[in-house]
């Protein structure tokens, strides 16, 4: 099958579109970060740059650290942007740009995304670290794909029982991390969660400044859902847009959180570059 010009657009050089990178400019690792500006905090530290390319939000270096290749790219905020990332990358390694075709031979990518998140339990620290061993997406993203048997029906429904979701939103839907990549960060550092992935920051999350949100008792209804021992972690806006088209894709990934703000008890973090700076050095000294 040869993909048509509108449905891989390839810009005049030979890049990929929105992100204007070609094949060769990236690494099978991929760290994603929301934060153009967190792409140079976390290329810092490697030894060295051979790739520095942009456009709009989507920033890119790919070097070396300890004789591995990574790249780091920043994908903005929201599933909405995930889904042009992550879509974009696999066609850099699973798309013959010359033929339009589909490869033979598959390439998997191991994709971590490196955030910021705001805890809905009062356990939980700010400035610690959470890795999302599960996702609840609010987004809707995966139900525009065919997909089959990689969510938890079961967990979904008794959220919406729970919650007395509103029929006119998008179906809540639940993935899993993937546990090999996972394991690389397993420690007694990272606390394993249940992450929430919501469509906005400030009405989704139950922020009111003069719009008031439409289900006010939503976050304590999060806060208080829990299946089979699993309780709701965290809130932010790209894990389960990772989480759904990597596996629909065939690639591994892992979402990282730095706690900056705990939602339960109102706090923020102190100093959130420093505290993303510790979550930053850790995974590379586990990827590397």
């Amino acid at each position: 099958m040869q993909l048509r010009p509108a449905e891989l657009i390839i810009n005049e050089d030979g890049s990929i579109y929105h992100l204007n990178l070609l094949p060769e400019d990236i690494a099978t690792t991929i760290i994603t970060v929301g934060d153009p500006d967190r792409v140079n905090q976390v290329s810092s530290y490697f030894d060295s740059i051979e790739v520095k390319k942009g456009k709009r939000e989507f920033l890119t270096h790919t070097g070396h650290l300890n004789g591995k290749r990574i790249s780091v790219i920043s994908t903005g905020i929201g599933t909405d942007n995930i889904d042009i990332v992550i879509n974009e990358l696999d066609a850099l390694v699973n798309i013959d740009f010359k033929t339009r075709a589909l490869k033979k031979k598959h390439t998997s990518l191991k994709i971590v995304r490196i955030g910021t998140s705001g805890a809905i339990q009062n356990d939980i620290p700010v400035d610690s670290f959470l890795m999302s061993e599960y996702v609840m997406g609010f987004d809707g993203l995966l139900h525009f794909y065919e997909h089959d048997k990689i969510n938890f029906p079961k967990i979904e429904d008794a959220f919406i029982a729970h919650t007395s979701w509103d029929s006119f939103k998008a179906r809540p839907y639940v993935l899993s991390y993937s546990k090999s990549l996972g394991n690389i960060f397993k420690n007694n550092r990272i606390r394993l969660g249940f992450t929430a992935t919501n469509t906005g920051f400030y009405g989704p999350q139950q922020r009111q400044l003069r719009l008031k949100p439409s289900q006010m008792e939503l976050m304590e209804k999060l806060s208080t859902f829990s299946y089979e021992g699993n309780s709701l972690t965290n809130l932010e806006m790209e894990t389960s847009g990772i989480y759904a088209l990597s596996q629909l894709l065939g690639h591994e990934a892992v979402s990282m959180n730095c706690i900056l703000a705990n939602r339960a008890n109102g706090e923020f973090s102190k100093d959130p570059v420093k505290s993303v700076d510790k979550l930053i050095n850790f995974c590379l000294e586990r990827l590397t």
